[in-house]
């Protein structure tokens, strides 16, 4: 290679040095930042409104010197078409030609709703900020999808989060009506700041109906006014303030209860309070009939404008031309600032914009606007203000605050809201929301219109509603003293009884919990919210009025997403199918009967009473209380019992055993049923009753539920049915379950007649029995015994674990110290006079583990110390430790045995002696093992300390033959136990350190 290649491939290394190897290149010392808004001043963040407010922050940032000698590059786009509308396309062009050619560090704005999106995906895919006091959407929410954007502007969430606070401040939790105008064009400003309220309330599971209009020339606003009557009586309006007026004079014309109503104007930038006096009829010419009394059920919502000097100072800078928006955009980038400036402080790039945006994430810090605080979705938490009519006689509004980083309300210290009822409206008035005809019917006396009143309070009232917090699902400290075996059968299920799994073979439970101290069961529903509808209330009114002694109790409901559940009675005994696969307990045909008639009992009241029917009637929906009273449970509320769509195939079919062939033609049937079918369902149980084998058991067929349906379904000659057997239940009965489960349902009994063909079998069920008490007594007896076989069953296995566990200790500590820790006293150190220790190591060990694998050694060891611990079971001694090769025995602790230690250990050394010259290494059949013993007689102390820090084994290097080494003495020590896990018998003393010694220095044998 020549000299003047060789330079010139050495500048080239240099040079890709430089470039990708940022420690070498000089440090950017430049930020560029685009600026992208419109300049059109309709739009809030219009250009010469905001850029401004962007350029002082920039000159702040210059002077205060916290980005560490970098300086701000400020690159201005306008980001609207030829027509002076917000152009999503331009902004997208923008965007990639300045990441393109100026390579941007970061963006502010857009402003506009759409071209926030689009630029902001594009900006999370470069993993560049963008900072914006626009793009209020609810959308923006998807973190996922708009990692870097941050929002320092009101948003359309943070206004809903207001308004679901004022839900809950007036007790509005079932309905709400949403009128916005939208033109759907440009950036539809009304449709997103109504969306934050729409979801919100809808996901706290309120209905919230919603109207769009459009200019009063192509929309007829007496529609509204009609909607707004026959929806709800808590309104939202959002609109140009021109529209607001129009849909309020008609309101004033055509409602004549202005009362019943909350009406609430979104006008944000407060421009319908613009006067002297904020008075919102002031600054239209329409001619109010009484504008007080219409207006005085009238809100203005708006978003609330900093009195901080601070924000005083900045507008008087720029001359009064900025506003609160101006001010945010202001903020956002000072917010950027702080987050960069510590981001260079840590050495992270000026353009790593995760790592930027996650430092601006849940962030506190003062502007002008005031107190900026954002969210973990980079929004900002926005302050709100409602206006109300404070004063009847003027008309005047005054204002509570809303403070969003807190979600309270300030509401005015001296003044209050005047509502004309002195009450906030019902969201769901008592009549609905048709007229209350009470006048003339209920002067007269008119009953039948009085209970229609009643009914509709009811209704309106949701006495049946459970909030989630309500519900607990740990016990009650009372339930710890005087209810233990309810809390025992709690954990082990619920009144719901058993689902049969997938395999078919093991249940599921339903959860419990406690409502109001009581124990309750708790059935979660498989559905995102529930529609208050009136259909629904009806079904839960419905349910509510249910009181009989065969039929669980409702409780109520919880509909708080995704909360949502039924809450009924518990029973503690379990589901029939419980009972019935129970082969502990005996049923003789007096209990089954008395089952098979609660049963009747309650099915017959079920069909007449409103709900009708079951649709779901299964040996685990019927439940047994505490008094062995059958109950029948998960019936009615068919609009919360809609089925799941993603079951398992097995689960599925399997449920669906008891369901009528008729019902069966559809692959979700109704789930309210038919009274028929629940006939059918019922001669299914009595089968299960009478033969105790499961559901549709068929003799001499092993058939899946899914073959069973199948056959079933096909309504073939001879229809297929479960087997009966007259050798083990009465013929009559086979007769009834025949009858109830006919292929033609209109050829299956009533439970009128079944309940009277039931009662005349239990009576005569047992002809020679004295009594049906004495009956009982003997259930009774019975029950006990079976009780009391279980429980000696129960004992016996406890007391087998406790000994293989008691075994084990045994093994690991001397019996009297593991008596001692069993009491939980503990252990005390204590010193012995003459004790004789015992030590041994393999000859040559550390050279065959060498010449050995692992498996080999620790089998090695594991055939040896086997070998030794069998032998060592003859004399009065203690095994201590093995660590490696090394084996540890004492005679005279922690029972003393007077001189008889010496003799027990030599006694034992020679026993092991003559064992290895017999012992056979597997992997080594041809050498010969031998050892290196140490005793030592002494005294010797015990404590609680690992072992390894007191005792140190010596491995000696291995030979061919291997050996054992032997010496021996007496002495005395201290012992005790050392630790609380994993606690070790530790011996101490000289004689422990001599007895070492001299196997370390001893001669193999």
């Amino acid at each position: 290679m020549g000299p003047g290649l060789g330079m010139g491939y050495s500048f080239f290394i240099v040079l890709l040095t430089y470039v990708l190897i940022p420690g070498c290149r000089t440090e950017k010392r430049n930020i560029t930042v685009a600026v992208m808004l419109p300049d059109n001043l309709k739009y809030s963040w219009a250009s010469p409104r905001v850029l401004p407010a962007i350029r002082m922050a920039q000159e702040k940032i210059h002077k205060s010197g916290i980005l560490r000698g970098h300086t701000i590059n400020l690159l201005n786009f306008s980001t609207e078409d030829s027509s002076g509308s917000c152009s999503e396309n331009e902004a997208q062009i923008i965007a990639v030609d300045t990441k393109l050619y100026n390579k941007p560090d970061a963006f502010i704005g857009p402003g506009c709703t759409y071209s926030v999106a689009s630029v902001g995906r594009f900006a999370s895919h470069w993993k560049l900020p963008l900072i914006t006091a626009g793009g209020p959407a609810y959308g923006f929410e998807k973190s996922e999808e708009f990692k870097t954007i941050v929002r320092t502007g009101p948003t359309t969430r943070k206004l809903g989060d207001f308004v679901n606070y004022l839900h809950g401040h007036f007790n509005w939790s079932s309905r709400a009506v949403m009128i916005f105008h939208d033109l759907k064009q440009d950036d539809r400003p009304h449709y997103f700041l109504s969306e934050g309220i729409y979801m919100v309330l809808r996901e706290e599971n309120i209905t919230v109906v919603a109207l769009p209009y459009e200019d009063p020339q192509s929309f007829n606003y007496k529609d509204i006014i009609t909607f707004i009557k026959d929806n709800g009586r808590i309104v939202y309006i959002c609109g140009p303030l021109q529209t607001f007026f129009q849909i309020m004079k008609l309101f004033e014309d055509e409602v004549k209860n202005p009362e019943d109503y909350a009406i609430f104007y979104l006008d944000v930038f407060a421009e319908s309070l613009s006067g002297d006096v904020p008075m919102p009829w002031k600054g239209s010419a329409i001619q109010w009939n009484d504008p007080i009394k219409l207006f005085q059920s009238v809100f203005i919502v708006t978003y609330r404008e900093p009195d901080s000097p601070e924000y005083t100072a900045f507008r008087k800078e720029l001359h009064k031309r900025m506003d609160f928006i101006a001010g945010c955009f202001h903020d956002g980038f000072m917010l950027y600032a702080k987050a960069l400036s510590e981001a260079l402080a840590d050495n992270v790039s000026q353009n790593d914009g995760i790592n930027i945006t996650l430092r601006m994430q849940n962030r506190r810090i003062w502007g002008v606007t005031g107190l900026v605080s954002t969210d973990q979705n980079n929004a900002r938490d926005t302050d709100f203000s409602l206006w109300g009519m404070t004063n009847l006689k003027t008309g005047q509004y005054i204002v509570g605050h809303y403070n969003g980083t807190s979600k309270e309300i300030l509401w005015s210290p001296t003044e209050r809201i005047q509502w004309p009822k002195g009450s906030p409206p019902l969201d769901y008035p008592p009549c609905g929301f048709s007229p209350c005809k009470e006048g003339r019917d209920l002067l007269s006396g008119n009953s039948s219109n009085t209970q229609k009143l009643k009914l509709e309070k009811e209704l309106a009232g949701m006495l049946w509603r459970i909030r989630w917090e309500e519900l607990q699902f740990e016990s009650p400290n009372k339930y710890h003293k005087r209810a233990g075996s309810r809390l025992t059968l709690s954990q082990r299920g619920s009144s719901y009884g058993s689902l049969i799994t997938a395999h078919g073979k093991y249940q599921l439970f339903a959860k419990t919990g406690y409502f109001k101290g009581n124990l309750v069961a708790i059935k979660h529903v498989n559905k995102k919210r529930i529609e208050l509808t009136r259909q629904v209330l009806f079904e839960l009114k419905h349910m509510r009025d249910v009181q009989f002694n065969h039929l669980t109790r409702f409780i109520g409901a919880c509909i708080d997403p995704p909360n949502i559940c039924i809450v009924t009675e518990y029973c503690p005994r379990g589901s029939l199918q419980d009972i019935l696969e129970n082969e502990s307990i005996n049923l003789d045909w007096m209990f089954r009967y008395s089952l098979i008639n609660d049963i009747v009992k309650g099915m017959n009241y079920l069909h007449n009473s409103y709900i009708g029917s079951h649709g779901n009637l299964k040996s685990s929906n019927c439940v047994v209380d505490s008094r062995f009273v059958l109950k029948i449970t998960d019936y009615g509320l068919a609009s919360f019992r809609s089925s799941c769509e993603n079951e398992d195939s097995h689960a599925l079919y399997a449920k669906k055993l008891w369901t009528a062939p008729e019902l069966l033609i559809y692959d979700r049937h109704p789930p309210q049923g038919t009274q028929k079918g629940d006939v059918y369902s019922f001669g299914i149980i009595l089968q299960e009753i009478a033969l105790r084998n499961g559901p549709f058991y068929v003799e001499g067929m092993d058939l899946s539920p899914k073959e069973i349906i199948q056959k079933v379904r096909n309504g073939q000659k001879p229809y297929f049915r479960p087997t009966t057997d007259n050798s083990r239940h009465c013929e009559e009965l086979t007769i009834l379950m025949e009858g109830c489960w006919a292929e033609d349902s209109a050829e299956r009994p009533d439970f009128s007649h079944i309940k009277i063909f039931i009662g005349t079998k239990e009576n005569t069920v047992k002809p020679g029995s004295t009594s049906i008490l004495n009956n009982l007594l003997s259930r009774m007896e019975q029950y006990a015994n079976n009780l009391e076989n279980l429980v000696e069953e129960r004992t016996q296995a406890y007391l087998e674990e406790k000994r293989k566990a008691e075994n084990l200790l045994y093994q690991i500590l001397p019996h009297s110290v593991a008596e001692q820790l069993k009491r939980g006293e503990t252990v005390q150190a204590e010193a012995f006079d003459s004790v004789t220790i015992y030590f041994s190591d393999i000859v040559g060990f550390t050279s065959m583990s060498a010449e050995s694998t692992p498996l080999q050694v620790v089998t090695l060891l594991n055939d040896l110390y086997t070998c030794f611990d069998a032998i060592i079971d003859n004399f009065d001694v203690y095994k201590v430790e093995t660590i490696g090769d090394a084996y540890m025995v004492v005679s005279g602790l922690p029972v003393r045995n007077g001189k008889l230690h010496a003799r027990e250990i030599a006694s034992m050394s020679l026993a092991l002696l003559e064992q290895v010259k017999t012992f056979k290494i597997r992997h080594r059949p041809n050498d010969q093992l031998r050892l290196r013993i140490g005793i030592h007689t002494g005294i010797v102390a015990l404590s609680q300390i690992p072992l390894l820090i007191f005792i140190h084994f010596r491995l000696k290097a291995f030979e061919m033959f291997i050996n054992i080494e032997k010496t021996m003495a007496t002495g005395p020590v201290c012992a005790g136990v050392v630790g609380l896990k994993m606690p070790r018998y530790c011996l101490f003393g000289d004689t422990v350190n001599t007895a070492s010694r001299m196997e370390s220095t001893g001669e193999g044998w």
